[in-house]
Order: structure tokens, then C-alpha cells, then sequence
């Protein structure tokens, strides 16, 4: 195991709820939604190399055939697409042990019944953020326990005909230098062609998102833009799993796959460094983080009130930056994470939602909500669905009819 390893594995199993969301700039968009209040309290643990598989049985998925597949492009794919919701803090989480780690950040076990809250609510598309380097070992091998659970979540979603969202997600062993690329790039491809053999037979309702946020962590560039070598360097570490999935067979060849920027800013800086792998490929959408406006949406200190007609600006920015630079060109784009923290002001966060989405809309582009299963308290509160409710329900209920209204 290399020094790197170690040292990130040490990192990872620091973390508690301070790990999620993010962008590019302070000024257009923020950081991902990282931490919660329950997750303070539920993170301690050591992380291993996910080696516990446990007493139960593996879990064995009914799509082990090749399915048919639609050839369709990936513009027309998310033209189906209307609005999104993040499993966030689960599979994410780096806390507990092999597969304990779903609930290690307070959240409790993905059923079922979750998602099938999510489908009937008219939410179409699911992304499920999950984090692997906990779960690997030295030669990079996933924890087949930890593989299989993850199958069963999206069996879950795919059953439901949701579209899936899956990714890598809090990889501390990823860090954009030129140093650094070569050992990024090795796990990096190991990893997919785990992910990309193991899903290989799906049809087009799954769809691979190969960073997220690639970033200088620690740094004063962290979110800031980054610079010219960690944007180019993201653009290779992109490259390697693009070659990665299309080499893997089965229905990989077709397969939408979602192209993510340093640190998925929303600055235009780096949303114009993005490099697509192949712009011949008509099955790549660009993937884009950004909680607007920043003051409102995911400030804790910031305000708690919405105006459309002063704080509109940055989202009316976000959605004319994209049609310039992708959608004009026909290359699609997924709001992979957005949302606005709960500080008491429902009534404002429903005059947000309604505009942001208003405006996705109008342009074409599906946005994913961030929940990260936290209501209260001093951290990110994007908690909309209840999971220890039995069944779920929706909290508040007025902001997700908003979303699902605006997004119809």
C-alpha cells in the first residue's frame, strides 16, 4: 500500500460531518453539501479496507443479462429526465466499518420503501454518491460486500424505472497535480473497471458519473477554481474513465456517462476548461455542483431571505454560462447537486426552488437535489424526506411540491 493510500485512508477515517458539497468559486457557486448536525455524533469509527463481508448472504441482482438498450444520445436521454434527489451522508459516509459505513454518518439503512417514496412523489431520477476507497484494499480491490449492497440500492431505484446516477464520491486520494496523476489515474481506472464490469448489463436508465468534485483539497485553491494544471489534470483523470467504461463491454459502448470539471464549479473559468473525452461521443453530459445563490442556499451565516429581483442574478448567470458553453454546442447537462439549506424559511426557500427550476427548465437541464438527510441544527440542512418515518414522508412539504411542480 503506498504512502498516499495510507495517508488518505487516515484522512477518511478523520472525516466526519464535514465532507460534502461544492463548487467552484465563492462568488457563483459553493461548496458541496458536507456535513450535519446528526453527522457530527455518527461519524466517529475506524475505516479498513472493507474487508467484513458479515454473516449475510451477498446479494444477488436479477439483471445479470445483457438488456436491451435504446442507442440513444445522451441529449435526448435527458431530455427525459424532470427532477432529481441525492441519497447524500449514506454511501458516502466514511465512517464505521465495511459495510456499516451506510449508516455511520446518522442516516439510517437505505430500504426499499425510500425509494420507492422518491418514485411516487414524481421525482425520475435518483444519484447515488457512493465512496470506494474505504472499501479497497491495497491492489485497489472493492469489497465484494460493499459492491453487492451498493447493487441492491440501485436495484432498488432501477425497479422503479428511475434514472440512476452512479459515482465516486469522498476519494481523498485523488488530488489534480501532475505529481500526483499517475497513482490517481491507476486507482482511478481500477476502480471503473470494477464498477463498469459489475453494471455492465444495464440499459440506459444507469448512467456512470466518474468524479466528483476533483479538487485541490486543503488548499487555498480548493475552491477557488483550482489552476491550469489541476483543470487539465481533471480533464485526464476523466479521460482514463471514459477509456475505462468503453472498453469494459457488455452495453459500457452506449452507455451516458456524466464529465465533471475542477471541482464541479459552476464558475465559468472552469466550466470552459472542461474538455470532453470524445466530442464525437454523443453520450456524455457535463456535471455541474452549484447551490444558488450562495448567501441564501448554502451559507450558514448567511441570509435567510430570497428576492427574485436581486438575488436571481447568479442563477440567470449559471443557466446562460451553460447554454453558451454546452448547450448551444448540443453537449447536455445535469445540475448534479442544488438546493437551499433549511433556516426556518420555507416560504423563501419555495420562491427559490420555483426559480431556479423555472429557469433549468427553460433550458433543459434536470437538477438533483441535495439531501443529505439533515433538518436542524448548526450544519447543511437540505433534509427533505424522512427516512426513519415508516412509510418515509416529506418534510417540508410545500418546497417538494414546489420542485416537482416546477420541474413538470
Amino acid at each position: 500500500m503506498t504512502l498516499k493510500r495510507l495517508a488518505a485512508l487516515a484522512a477518511a477515517g478523520m472525516m466526519c460531518a464535514a465532507v460534502t458539497t461544492g463548487c467552484g468559486d465563492e462568488s457563483s457557486s459553493a461548496a458541496d453539501s458536507k456535513s450535519d448536525s446528526k453527522a457530527a455524533s455518527s461519524a466517529a469509527g475506524e475505516n479498513n479496507s472493507g474487508t467484513d463481508t458479515g454473516d449475510d448472504a451477498l446479494y444477488v441482482s436479477a439483471h445479470s443479462e445483457q438488456e436491451d438498450m435504446r442507442d440513444i444520445s445522451a441529449w435526448d436521454l435527458v431530455s427525459e429526465m424532470k427532477i432529481g434527489w441525492n441519497l447524500g451522508n449514506t454511501f458516502d459516509a466514511t465512517g464505521g466499518s465495511g459495510i456499516d459505513s451506510e449508516t455511520s454518518w446518522g442516516n439510517p439503512k437505505t430500504t426499499k420503501e425510500m425509494i420507492d417514496a422518491i418514485k411516487d412523489e414524481g421525482f425520475n431520477v435518483f444519484r447515488l454518491p457512493v465512496t470506494w476507497d474505504s472499501h479497497m484494499d491495497e491492489n485497489y480491490n472493492v469489497d465484494p460486500a460493499w459492491m453487492a449492497r451498493v447493487h441492491e440500492v440501485v436495484d432498488y431505484a432501477i425497479d422503479d424505472g428511475l434514472f440512476v446516477i452512479l459515482n465516486t464520491h469522498h476519494e481523498e486520494w485523488y488530488f489534480p497535480t501532475e505529481a500526483d496523476k499517475a497513482q490517481d489515474i491507476e486507482q482511478l481506472t481500477a476502480l471503473w473497471k470494477q464498477i463498469a464490469e459489475e453494471f455492465k448489463n444495464y440499459d440506459e436508465h444507469l448512467i456512470f458519473e466518474g468524479l466528483n468534485e476533483p479538487r485541490l483539497r486543503g488548499t487555498n485553491k480548493e475552491w477557488s477554481g483550482g489552476d491550469n494544471e489541476s483543470r487539465e489534470v481533471v480533464n485526464e483523470y476523466e479521460q482514463a474513465f471514459y477509456d475505462t467504461v468503453r472498453a469494459s463491454g457488455g452495453n459500457n459502448d452506449k452507455r451516458a456517462l456524466m464529465i465533471t470539471g475542477y471541482a464541479a464549479s459552476s464558475s465559468r473559468n472552469c466550466l470552459q476548461s472542461i474538455l470532453l473525452p470524445n466530442y464525437d461521443d454523443e453520450h456524455l453530459i457535463v456535471s455541474v455542483h452549484a447551490y444558488l445563490p450562495y448567501s441564501f442556499a448554502l451559507d450558514t451565516k448567511g441570509t435567510d431571505q430570497f428576492d427574485a429581483d436581486s438575488d436571481a442574478g447568479s442563477i440567470d448567470t449559471l443557466f446562460t454560462d451553460l447554454d453558451d458553453i454546452f448547450l448551444s454546442n448540443h453537449i447536455p447537462v445535469i445540475v448534479g447537486e442544488f438546493g437551499c439549506m433549511n433556516k426556518m424559511n420555507d416560504e423563501e426557500r419555495v420562491e427559490c426552488v420555483e426559480y431556479y427550476l423555472s429557469e433549468a427548465k427553460e433550458y433543459g437541464v434536470p437538477c438533483v437535489w441535495w439531501d443529505n438527510g439533515a433538518f436542524v441544527g448548526n450544519g447543511e440542512n437540505f433534509g427533505l424526506l424522512v427516512r426513519d418515518d415508516i412509510p418515509p414522508t416529506w418534510r417540508p412539504q410545500d418546497v417538494v411540491d414546489a420542485m416537482i411542480e416546477s420541474a413538470s
